[in-house]
Parts: C-alpha cells; structure tokens; sequence
C-alpha cells in the first residue's frame, strides 16, 4: 500500500447503507460522507460509487410479489435515487461539498470515444471541486446491458481515471479461507497477483445487490492487474475509509496492483460486453500472447473466424476450447481476416498495443 495515493474510487455497497428493513441507515451514510470530506481536506479527489437506490425504493414503495422483476427494479430505483441523492446532497452541503449525480449504464462505454467523453466528465467535476456520486441507471437499464453490480462499476471507472486506489466497502471484513463464521477460518489480509482464491470464496449474493464475494474478489483481481490498488473491507466498521486511507492501518483485503496498464489496454478490459465476434487461435498463438513477451495476434496463429466485424471493433480471441484468452481492437474487418487465416507474413488482426489479456 502506497502513502502516494491521490485518486481513489470508492464503492459502497447496498447492505452498508441499507438497515435489515431495507431503509437508508442515515447514521452510517452520515458517518462515510464525513471521512469522504476528510479525504478531501487532505487533498485526495474521490469518486463515490453508491449502491442503495433500488433498497431505498423497496423500504418506500411496497409492490405485488408477481409483478415483473425488471420493472419492480426499475420503480425502486426511480423512488430511491431521490431520496439517496437527496440525503447525500444534505449531509455534504454539511461539509461544504457539492456533490453531483452520475447516472450510467453499460452502453455509456460501448466505445473509445463516448469512453473519453465519459473521463473528460468526471475530470471537469473533479476541476470545479464537485463530488462525483455514481450509480447505475436502473430505470432504463436492460437485463443483457447490465453491470454485475456497482463493483464492475466502480472497477471501470477506477480504470478509466487512472486512480491509484479502489476501495470496495461491503459488510463483510475481507476475504476469508473459508466461511467467516467458523473459527477455523482467517482473514487474508492480502492477495497477491498469483495468489488462487477460488477455493476460498463460495459463489453467493448479498441481501439487498446483485454481486456476491466471487464478484467482488474477481473485479479486485481485474483493476489490480491494471496497476491499482484494491482495499476490500467492512464499511460498517467506524472511520473505516480514513484509517484504510489516511493511517494506512492494516484493515481488510488488499489486492496488490501489478505493473501499469495503458490507457487503451484499461478501455479493453471492461469492453467484453461489446465484442462483435470471435477469434479461435491455435496452441501455438495461444502460447505466445500469454507469454510474458509482447506478441501481438497474427493470421498465422488464427483457426476460425466466428461472426462478423469491422476495423475498430472488438472482438474476443478465444482458444479452441471456446475460453476466451483476451480482448482486442480488430485492424481489419472479418472478411479479410478470413482470407488470411493461416498465412505467414501478414499484418496482425489484432496489435499487442490493442491487445487485453484476461
């Protein structure tokens, strides 16, 4: 953990601003938003990435259990975006922060540009020092364009700023070797790049969100490899964010970051949703692009073209077991690419420069 840390996405879940009866606890959003004003005062630029929106709706408005699934989520979080951007907007005009409502969906970074236009949006807010509230529009969301939950929010956007930390505040203490309610079983306090966590965590969701400890490690695992730090820690815990974030107190999981990605390479790994189609590669290709040296994706390499695309467009690379090696930015379209396959000495489909390996 680093004491350089300026920039920093925090993520606060549902059942941390939630009671059981699925009301905003207000004391604890009070107590988060003054250790935000404290990072503040000491000169950090954080974004608040909040859940909560669709539990405050349901503690409001009570609906038939046979209506429709999507649209009781989109009601609830109509009704409860208010009311949390209301509180949120009191409890840091309190601090004298202005704070900003950022609604978005998945289709916001369907490409490079509307991705900048995004960046140059939270940057103008961090400019003219407002505070950036962030949340998924569930009105107009649609089940396939979905995030998994905030933490893929939170993990692109930690991307696309370039912070140099992400923190994700649940209501549990970290990642355990096993079920936390078993003495038997311990904290990691920290993960390492290698480090295997799937026999740990058991895949389940949260009372109130979407995503469970699988979704949360996974993200963590993702923003970590693109060079920033991740703290995963209990957001019930008093001055949880400034101990984590101002006395660098050992609290939680943390992820450690890996060696910095590039601008392009942390666009690319959040674009699967939006790949056009796919490319099967051989053994051989598979071998070289995850190697630890710079290979980009030749013809040679290739085996079959799956769907059709364009020069621009994103499209997966998969192995011949359909699981997907990575994500790139295609050179030309899948026409010539089929023209190609196989073939020595040509132009790479996809440059290692375009290239994201998972």
């Amino acid at each position: 953990m680093e004491n350089t840390t300026k920039k920093i996405v925090i993520k606060i879940g549902s059942n941390v601003l939630t009671q059981a009866n699925g009301l905003l606890d207000l004391q604890r959003m009070e107590s988060l938003v003054a250790q935000v004003a404290a990072l503040q005062q000491a000169g950090r630029q954080v974004v608040l990435v909040s859940s909560g929106a669709v539990a405050a709706g349901r503690g409001i408005v009570q609906l038939p259990e046979k209506a429709e699934a999507i649209a009781k989520r989109q009601v609830w979080a109509a009704v409860g975006q208010v009311q949390l951007m209301q509180v949120y907007s009191r409890l840091f005009a309190q601090h004298q922060i202005t704070c900003s409502q950022v609604l978005v969906t998945k289709e916001d970074f369907r490409d490079r540009q509307h991705y900048i236009n995004m960046k140059n949006c939270f940057t103008a807010l961090w400019q003219h020092d407002v505070l950036p509230i962030v949340n998924e529009n569930d009105v107009v969301a649609v089940t396939e364009l979905m995030f998994t939950d905030n933490d893929e929010l939170a993990g692109l956007i930690a991307a696309m700023l370039d912070v140099n930390t992400l923190c994700i505040l649940t209501n549990v203490e970290g990642i355990y070797t096993g079920n936390p309610a078993e003495s038997t079983s311990h904290l990691l306090t920290e993960i390492s790049p290698s480090m295997d966590l799937s026999k740990y965590i058991v895949a389940q969701k949260s009372n109130f969100g979407r995503g469970g400890m699988l979704t949360k490690a996974n993200i963590a695992r993702k923003v970590a490899k693109l060079g920033i730090g991740v703290h995963l820690a209990n957001g019930k815990k008093e001055n949880i964010l400034t101990d984590l974030l101002l006395q660098q107190a050992a609290i939680g999981t943390y992820f450690h970051p890996t060696k910095k990605a590039d601008k392009i390479k942390k666009w690319l790994a959040y674009t699967d949703g939006f790949a056009k189609a796919s490319v099967v590669v051989n053994e051989g290709a598979k071998t070289a692009l995850l190697s630890d040296k710079a290979y980009s994706l030749l013809p040679v390499g290739i085996v079959k073209i799956e769907g059709e695309f364009e020069k621009g467009d994103i499209i997966k690379i998969i192995d011949t077991q359909q699981q997907v090696i990575g994500l790139g930015m295609a050179q030309y379209s899948a026409a010539k690419a089929t023209e190609k396959i196989g073939q020595k000495q040509q132009k790479p489909l996809v440059h290692y420069d375009y290239l994201f390996l998972v």
